[in-house]
């Protein structure tokens, strides 16, 4: 079987299709969504999801979050003294979810789909599909998130043709998608986004309304009180609905702080937020060749569409209400699954023709002559320009500069720059052409783009018809796979926390870190309600260790 996974930014969610179309598999704590928050303690058990999360608040050097923003980056996160790259993390919150699956289904996981944005550059791409194998899964296809969503909402199966905009606004990433049906193939326009935005930057804003007003210095706190002031912005952010204004709190050095946020205020600071947002829809629309009035339909995915400040604004950018039929944090993951009945042949799933763009242009570096004799290196050529439907192939036939040119460099570029140095390097070829005066020898440079994201190039002298060939897999970090098999062993001492012990150790966080925001009568209930919940683990009768896990959690919920 193959599952369909969206691996998020602030949540992943895994699913599979069934008889009845797809469905989403709960995790070990009988939820949908595992947050994507990965913790590594000292022993090296790894924590995933909920339990992760909690340990910010306490453990906040052992936790990492947000790493999918830098997926394919040289960054590393430091947890416990070790090093960790994106890709790494992501791996573990995708064992996770492939672990729960093979409880629920009683069988063995090996094959997934795995959505990304659709802003995903090749190096991004690249390194999900390396976190897919480090995590033991043969990655079937790489999908965009939009078209996921496309898919789940059954665009593909309505009646007639139309037009769509899928926004797709995350915890950390923003896309936005034209798609267009016709008949049986679901083509997607453009797409055009910003991989440094989302629901976590909206957050940022309440957390820096609130220190402003309370003359705080975020920078001079604790780890640990930087960890609950986010979460405290977060609290406040969710509580916005058709309320004026919200009260968010927060325990800062035992003291209960408080102040007042009104809707106005919260909109005004985020329009920078939101003006960053328009331009993607801008552009997107432009490489389209649309206007809105030729969109038909516009569908909301990514949790963050969910607050109420971001779809008023969305009512007034498209002058119509979005669609709501689905919920946007679990459309994607659903898409997916289907995407993954596709690749089997299922039976019960609707043959459809997906056709993708390329998000980027993809070209090679250039010698320009601006005056008759007077040559500038270092410019971009352009070979597919971004949003070309993809598969495709195109040739442009480049000449030497130089008299008596023996080689020639085709450096692949990925980007958007006129200047070669502002663009991602992908590789590069060198071939020999035969000496001649400058402009009579020349090459076919031919750039072939499939919807996997590998890009074959192939570089023919046109006078000697020698010919060489690469296939560009991804970054210039590719790992082979050899290295992917040596860092899974790497890493194979590092244990994902079991199963049945995971709802114990949550809770006990989530006690631990509740008494530590509280103060007074409240957190000595909690102290008296978690010391009951010790006892009952130290006994271990499995009857009286689930009656105080539950009561120690009604209570913790009903003060929270």
């Amino acid at each position: 079987m193959i599952v369909g996974i969206d691996l998020g930014t602030t949540n992943s969610l895994i699913g599979y299709f069934t008889e009845e179309g797809p469905r989403l598999i709960p995790n070990r704590l009988g939820k949908n969504l595992t947050p994507s928050v990965v913790s590594v303690d000292e022993e090296g058990n790894v924590y995933v999801g909920e339990t992760a999360r909690e340990r910010m608040s306490l453990y906040p050097d052992t936790v990492a979050s947000t790493f999918k923003r830098s997926m394919g980056s040289d960054r590393d996160y430091v947890l416990s003294g070790k090093k960790y790259k994106a890709e790494e993390l992501s791996c573990f919150v995708l064992k996770s979810l492939k672990e729960d699956a093979e409880v629920f289904l009683g069988q063995e996981i090996t094959e997934a789909v795995i959505s990304v944005p659709a802003y995903f550059d090749d190096k991004r791409r690249k390194a999900t599909k390396r976190a897919g194998e480090l995590a033991g899964l043969k990655v079937e296809r790489i999908i965009s998130e939009p078209t996921a969503a496309a898919i789940a909402h059954g665009l593909y199966e309505q009646e007639g043709n139309g037009r769509f905009l899928v926004f797709d606004l995350g915890g950390g990433t923003f896309d936005v998608s034209i798609l267009e049906l016709f008949e049986n193939i679901l083509e997607v326009r453009a797409v055009a986004g910003d991989n440094y935005l989302g629901g976590e930057d909206f957050t940022r804003v309440l957390e820096k309304l609130f220190t402003k007003k309370q003359n705080l210095d975020k920078q001079s706190m604790s780890l640990k009180d930087q960890a609950r002031l986010y979460r405290a912005a977060e609290k406040a952010k969710c509580q916005f609905g058709d309320e004026d204004s919200v009260s968010m709190q927060f325990v800062y050095q035992d003291k209960e702080l408080s102040s007042e946020i009104t809707r106005k205020e919260y909109e005004e600071a985020c329009e920078d937020l939101f003006m960053r947002i328009r331009e993607p829809v801008k552009r997107s629309l432009s490489d389209a060749g649309l206007s809105l009035k030729d969109i038909d339909k516009v569908v909301l995915v990514g949790g963050a569409t969910k607050l109420s400040i971001i779809r008023s604004f969305l009512v007034k950018l498209f002058h119509k209400f979005p669609d709501k039929a689905m919920n946007p944090d679990e459309v994607v993951a659903l898409g997916a699954a289907i995407e993954a009945a596709m690749k089997e042949r299922h039976q019960d799933v609707k043959e459809v023709i997906l056709t993708d763009v390329c998000s980027f242009t993809l070209g090679t570096e250039v010698v320009v002559e601006y005056e008759e004799g007077r040559f500038e290196d270092g410019h971009f050529c352009p070979i597919i320009e971004r949003n070309t439907v993809i598969p495709v192939s195109h040739t442009e036939r480049l000449y030497t500069v130089k008299d008596n040119q023996e080689k020639v460099r085709v450096r692949v570029l990925q980007g958007e720059s006129r200047f070669a140095r502002n663009n991602l390097y992908l590789g590069e070829l060198n071939v020999n052409v035969p000496k001649a005066p400058k402009g009579q020898e020349s090459i076919d440079v031919t750039y072939t783009y499939d919807i996997n994201s590998l890009l074959e190039v192939q570089v023919k002298v046109v006078s000697t018809g020698e010919t060489q060939k690469m296939i560009i897999k991804g970054s210039d970090n590719q790992m082979t796979d050899e290295e992917i098999t040596a860092r899974m062993e790497e890493l194979s001492y590092l244990k994902i926390q079991p199963r049945d012990q995971e709802e114990n150790k949550l809770v006990i966080l989530q006690a631990e870190r509740m008494y530590e925001e509280l103060l007074g009568e409240q957190r000595k209930k909690v102290e008296r309600y978690l010391m009951a919940f010790e006892e009952a683990l130290r006994k271990g009768d499995r009857a009286d260790i689930k009656e105080a896990r539950d009561t120690l959690t009604e209570f913790l919920n009903d003060i929270e």
